[in-house]
């Protein structure tokens, strides 16, 4: 595996949150950085976001959850 450019993944979560998409942390509202700070720390993880979809097939919401702190 290639290592994660995060420049271009906080580029990609932050259009999408641009476009009305909500993210969540365990939980709790984040945002695009805070998603990347918890996220590119876990080397030996993968995290795998759930995608939350409206009653018209947008995407609505990105949820992390069970990341934990090491």
């Amino acid at each position: 595996m290639g290592s994660l450019r995060t420049d271009t993944w906080e580029t990609l979560l932050e259009q999408m949150e641009e476009s009305g998409v909500d993210f969540y942390l365990n939980g709790e509202r984040a945002s695009p950085k805070e998603i990347i700070g918890k996220c590119c720390l876990r080397e030996k993880a993968v995290y795998m976001p759930d995608f939350v979809m409206d009653e018209e097939g947008n995407l609505r919401e990105v949820r992390y959850d069970e990341v934990t702190s090491w």
